[in-house]
């Protein structure tokens, strides 16, 4: 079992998301919590994973001169992409609107990287998730905005949510990804790791 097999390590999860805490705890890690505001900017030639890559890396580097030798931090991003733009945190209930716009009745990906850093290593990995929301009415967005305020997730919404169990079709891919972390592939990495 993985919990045995990391007794020895320290791990670290730098993130404020209580859906990536509840992964840890549902997969029975034992973690600690570390916070530290990173400005997520971005090259804007980057594409898709690229992004999710470059901030995931991004959120370990403040990170890098504290750890300890049997520390391992692990930093994440979520992006959505559709259409060839990423839509990240919408900053009103109009911008959730436009973005819930675009995706009703439409693919798009869910882009979620996992960067793993050690005193030793780096890795960098992502899972992408396809998938198709239904034709949501305007009265359907603008009752999920108002209930659930999805203010703190990549394209305003959050699958395990109202919207999610009403509006979407088809995946393609890992679910909890789109929630936020692929945790069969951080459960590997971790493995591998330890």
């Amino acid at each position: 079992m993985l919990q045995n097999k990391l007794k020895d390590y320290h791990l670290i999860l730098a993130s404020g998301s209580p859906r990536r805490h509840q992964f840890f705890k549902d997969m029975e890690l034992d973690f600690e919590v570390r916070l530290k505001s990173v400005d997520e900017v971005y090259p804007p030639e980057l594409k898709g994973a690229e992004i999710s890559d470059y901030l995931a890396v991004l959120k370990a580097e403040i990170f890098k001169a504290e750890l300890q030798p049997k520390d391992i931090l692990i930093t994440s991003d979520t992006v959505v992409w559709y259409n060839n733009e990423s839509l990240a945190k919408a900053k009103d209930s109009d911008e959730a609107e436009l973005m819930l716009k675009k995706l009703s009745g439409a693919w798009h990906q869910v882009i979620s990287s996992v960067c793993f850093t050690t005193v030793e290593r780096q890795i960098v990995q992502h899972s992408i998730t396809e998938v198709k929301f239904k034709n949501l009415s305007k009265e359907e967005i603008r009752h999920y905005i108002k209930e659930y305020e999805p203010f703190d997730k990549a394209g305003a919404y959050g699958i395990q949510e109202w919207i999610g169990l009403i509006g979407i079709e088809e995946i393609k891919g890992s679910y909890t990804n789109v929630v936020g972390l692929p945790t069969q592939m951080v459960y590997n990495t971790l493995s591998e790791l330890a």
